[in-house]
């Protein structure tokens, strides 16, 4: 019945300008962390992703505000927080790797980084889409599920590269330069942990799919 009484008012359709803005800063910063990764204008790649998310948290506390706020949402209000949360914890993670970059004055990155650099695009690129077909949740749940799928392989893509990439390092600098080791293996977390988040996001998309259709 509720579901139902919800359907007849008027929606709050603001939420979804929302969302899809910050997921222009979410693909505009993974565009970034790629060519950073790619040796290009690192420190510049770096600023860009920094002020991408600085952008991209002003969003979310916009969402957060207008959960409190708007007497009728277009799901669930703590589906709405989730979402927004993990979408801005992938903003923040890419926010990290800048960090860890900084910190060790890193300008050249291995070949496994830079394959990472492109699944956070591809990730980056698979949840921008997927984001206003939440719009119309039982019109395009077969798609989102599919799109959720598809991140979750992209993931899986970057795990692999994960450990391979440490494999790498400590064959080639584990007994030599364990600091080159340490440095880059730090690198190649942050990366993984970008992936993981772009996984939150996909799980919670699910979700919103499972409970409203």
């Amino acid at each position: 019945m509720l579901g139902l009484f919800r359907k007849l008012l008027p929606r709050e359709d603001a939420f979804f300008e929302l969302f899809a803005s910050h997921s222009e800063r979410i693909v505009g910063a993974a565009q970034a962390l790629e060519r950073l990764l790619a040796g290009e204008d690192v420190e510049g790649n770096a600023a860009t992703i920094v002020k991408l998310e600085d952008e991209a948290d002003a969003i979310t506390r916009e969402v957060l505000l207008a959960v409190r706020r708007s007497f009728i949402t277009p799901f669930d209000r703590g589906d709405i927080k989730d979402l927004i949360q993990s979408m801005d914890d992938a903003i923040d993670m890419m926010n990290k790797v800048v960090k860890s970059v900084r910190l060790f004055d890193q300008t050249s990155f291995d070949p496994g980084m830079q394959e990472m650099g492109k699944t956070v695009v591809e990730a980056a690129n698979i949840v921008a889409a997927a984001i206003p077909l939440l719009d119309k949740i039982n019109t395009n749940a077969a798609r989102l599920s599919a799109m959720a799928e598809e991140v979750t392989r992209v993931e899986g893509r970057s795990d692999r590269l994960h450990a391979e990439g440490l494999h790498d390092l400590y064959r080639r600098h584990g007994a030599s330069n364990p600091m080159a080791y340490i440095i880059g293996a730090q690198i190649y977390g942050d990366l993984e942990k970008v992936l993981d988040r772009f996984e939150d996001v996909a799980n919670e998309i699910s979700g919103i799919v499972i409970e409203n259709v």
